[in-house]
């Protein structure tokens, strides 16, 4: 063999072993492993995922829809209570509140049946709304001329939560008109009442008047023996105060009496036409039986 091309192989050895190479190995997947282009089926009854994006425009359940309403009621509330009393549109009270991004259906919900129904909310005739309180005050003399009409017709005091709800700036009001409101405390459950201080009502009484007064015990004795201990001392007491309870009708009970026959009266006016048979009767009863006879 040529001597220069042994020299050419043993020089491309040397340059081969000098090289160094990385063999591949093919990847062998096990047999249980699924492909990579096979998705997932998903259960026919498993319910869609919600988008959190979507949440305020679907229909959404009815707590989502009272979250709404109450949100609005009490933005009105409010409102109410700052002075503003002129009504809104739907649109504008959604903008007011920042609920624009709700669904079509919880809209029409709100225009044609919830605002409309809502004990606090009063929709005027061209589609608008607006706060319905209480008591339709607005300062300090309509307030008044409230406690007056309650003091007047017996009717008592003004809670004082509905008129905070219903007078606008009502601290300031309550603080200037403080001289002509007595404030009670209501025991049972510890709400303030508000009467009318009704200054024609002041009177000095003399002290042993006064002592006598608070002498009299009446914590053990009911409305019944206090009218019977009136009565005996020739006073008689005021019977026509509250409300009066209608009378319940009693009922009769059934008497079980025996029905009598009536005999039917005698037609006589008629005396002189009517004629009696039995004399024909009897005469056709004995020939019916002489006939039988014979035969």
């Amino acid at each position: 063999m040529d001597p220069a091309l042994l020299r050419e192989r043993e020089a491309f050895k040397r340059r081969a072993m000098a090289t160094p190479t990385v063999e591949k190995k093919a990847r062998t997947e096990p047999s249980y492993a699924a492909p990579k282009d096979v998705k997932k089926a998903r259960p026919a009854n498993a319910p869609p995922k919600m988008d959190a994006s979507n949440y305020k425009s679907m229909s959404g359940s009815s707590q989502y829809r009272f979250g709404v309403l109450a949100k609005i009621v009490k933005h009105m509330r409010s409102r109410h209570q700052d002075g503003e009393d002129h009504p809104l549109t739907l649109e504008d009270i959604l903008d007011e509140t920042n609920q624009l991004d709700i669904g079509s259906s919880v809209k029409a919900w709100l225009q044609g049946e919830a605002l409309k129904n809502n004990p606090k909310i009063e929709a005027t005739p061209d589609g608008r709304f607006m706060f319905k309180a209480v008591y339709k005050i607005k300062d300090g003399k309509s307030l008044l001329r409230l406690l007056k009409q309650q003091d007047l017709k017996g009717l008592g005091g003004v809670l004082l939560d509905d008129v905070q709800e219903s007078l606008p700036h009502c601290e300031k009001v309550l603080k200037n008109r403080a001289s002509e409101i007595v404030f009670i405390t209501r025991p049972n459950d510890k709400k303030k009442v508000l009467f009318y201080n009704d200054r024609s009502a002041n009177f000095q009484v003399e002290e042993d008047f006064v002592k006598l007064w608070r002498s009299v015990a009446v914590d053990a004795m009911d409305d019944a023996k206090i009218d019977e201990y009136l009565e005996k001392q020739g006073i008689r007491s005021m019977q026509d105060h509250g409300p009066k309870k209608p009378a319940i009708p009693k009922r009769k009970k059934a008497q079980n009496k025996k029905r009598q026959f009536k005999k039917p009266r005698d037609n006589e006016h008629l005396a002189d036409v009517l004629e009696t048979y039995e004399d024909n009767t009897l005469t056709q009863s004995n020939a019916v039986q002489e006939i039988k006879q014979n035969n």
